[in-house]
């Protein structure tokens, strides 16, 4: 199984194929289970493939919400201009949801603490945001976070990051997330004043949704 790609769109359009061939069947799914990928070039993060006509302009969206710390998904459609049905699935009765993950990486000052962590020492393990918590498991009974943790190392004065998740659909979380995270990358490149090496992104269940085959 390939593991190293030039760019997003290279490991979509593979694990499109791959899954689709030789997933297991799980909950209305193909899924894969405990798989890595490796992006060498994390901000080409377009998927361009014709068949996924994906949606930069949402995808920016999200991202633009996520940096606004904000769980309401007013905030989302304030940027974007409406809310994504399955956003509303997940939302409780304050039209929030748990799945924002610049909320998540704003408590606490997580996000600030770990970029002055590689700032006094660039050598550190420590640089890790977490996301999921299982000692918050009775707040996702509508909504719960597919990603555990962000971690970014220095190496040769590059930041490079990983992040890791229990749950992602490659149609729509992958080609999204990917966009988002890389775009953190970015932001806490730029802190620092280095440059970008890659992006690894671990999964524990990696699928596609029956009915996103065959496109």
């Amino acid at each position: 199984m390939k593991e190293v790609f030039k760019n997003a769109n290279d490991a979509f359009v593979y694990y499109y194929d791959f899954i689709s061939r030789h997933g297991s069947d799980f909950q209305n799914t193909k899924a894969l289970f405990n798989i890595g990928i490796h992006i060498e070039n994390p901000l080409d993060n377009n998927i361009t493939a014709k068949f996924r006509k994906w949606n930069f302009d949402y995808a920016r969206s999200e991202w633009m919400w996520y940096l606004s710390g904000d769980k309401s998904l007013r905030t989302l459609e304030d940027v974007y201009g409406k809310i994504p049905s399955i956003w509303k699935k997940m939302a409780d009765e304050n039209n929030e949801v748990m799945s924002n993950y610049g909320w998540h990486w704003y408590r606490n000052s997580q996000l600030m603490k770990v970029a002055d962590m590689l700032k006094k020492d660039p050598t550190t393990r420590k640089a890790s945001i977490s996301i999921y918590d299982g000692k918050e498991i009775d707040d996702y009974a509508l909504d719960t976070p597919c990603t555990y943790a962000i971690n970014f190392t220095i190496i040769n004065n590059k930041l490079n990051m990983t992040v890791m998740m229990r749950s992602n659909d490659l149609w729509f979380g992958f080609c999204n997330d990917q966009y988002c995270f890389s775009m953190l990358q970015e932001m806490m490149a730029d802190y620092l004043q280095i440059d970008i090496g890659w992006y690894y992104h671990f999964v524990n269940n990696l699928h596609v949704y029956d009915y996103q085959l065959n496109k």
